[in-house]
């Protein structure tokens, strides 16, 4: 039912201020989010900035998060790209260095054919034995997955579930059904819409602060307790919105983990910069009146 588990955050990438990556404040940043309720972490993904990071820096990384916490939590890495070739060496990277799992996202920019799409994932897939993690983004990639494709896709044994960030929540019942894949969704918003749907977990951007929040709405969600599920997602929404609402979520989750004193900066690599004073005053406005500065607080 839930092959990578049922909350994973899209971990950011901490760095240095000259912009070099923190492996031991990335192995504390892991660590805090299992202990928040994480059961799985995606490392090298969009959110951890995996379009400028480099193959040895993501094969570091993975290995640091899978010594952390890698006996507690599955351990997801990115093996995305638009240049098939680079997306295998990187799936065999990962797997040497100790990876769970490989998140394989559509491949951008250069917007194949759903034959050629086919084949890039199932080139990835093929090079490793590790199982596989769909991500369907087409508002990153300019590209969706179709149904067609994912019938295909499923076919393969490594192939086991799927990241979906499309929006479509309507669309969810038919593949899971159809499809047998388990869908994660993408959308920190639409979480509890698309459990409804057949979802069986969640890849968040916001978890970084409401992981406890996303973890006890699937326990309730599990239980039949609609409501109290219902609930949760609604004290984590002002959360959600802070962290996603400018569509810069790797800069926002970086200044949510600095004010919780989880990372000591958020520097950034260009094209992305950090947020500044004022964006970061107000997440941290946020997150005060969210009740996780002060619980921040009581955990250290």
């Amino acid at each position: 039912m839930r092959p990578f588990g049922a909350v994973l955050t899209a971990m950011i990438t901490p760095m240095t201020d000259d912009g070099a990556i923190d492996l031991v404040a990335a192995a504390r940043l892991a660590e805090h989010l299992v202990d928040q309720g994480n059961d799985g972490l995606v490392v090298n993904g969009t959110t951890g900035e995996s379009a400028v990071t480099h193959a040895p820096e993501k094969a570091e990384l993975v290995a640091a998060v899978v010594d952390a916490v890698g006996d507690r939590a599955h351990v997801v890495a990115g093996a995305g790209s638009n240049d098939t070739v680079h997306a295998v060496r990187m799936a065999e990277q990962a797997a040497d260095a100790g990876a769970h799992g490989l998140l394989v996202v559509t491949p951008y920019y250069s917007r194949p054919s759903q034959e050629g799409l086919y084949q890039h994932m199932t080139a990835v897939a093929d090079a490793t034995e590790l199982p596989v993690m769909l991500y369907d983004v087409p508002g990153r990639t300019g590209l969706r997955i179709a149904a067609d494709t994912f019938d295909r896709l499923a076919d393969h044994d490594r192939i086991v579930a799927t990241k979906d960030a499309t929006g479509d929540v309507a669309a969810v019942a038919a593949h899971t059904q159809r499809t047998g894949l388990a869908w994660y969704c993408g959308d920190d918003s639409l979480y509890l819409a698309m459990l409804a749907q057949g979802a069986v977990g969640h890849v968040g951007v916001a978890t970084h602060v409401v992981s406890r929040q996303f973890a006890d709405l699937t326990v309730a969600w599990d239980a039949g307790d609609h409501g109290r599920a219902l609930d949760l997602l609604r004290s984590a929404l002002p959360v959600v919105d802070a962290l996603n609402g400018a569509g810069a979520q790797a800069v926002m989750a970086k200044a949510a983990m600095q004010a919780l004193g989880v990372v000591t900066n958020r520097a950034m690599r260009l094209p992305n910069v950090p947020a500044s004073d004022a964006e970061s005053e107000a997440v941290r406005d946020v997150l005060r009146a969210a009740g996780a500065l002060d619980l921040a607080r009581s955990a250290r």
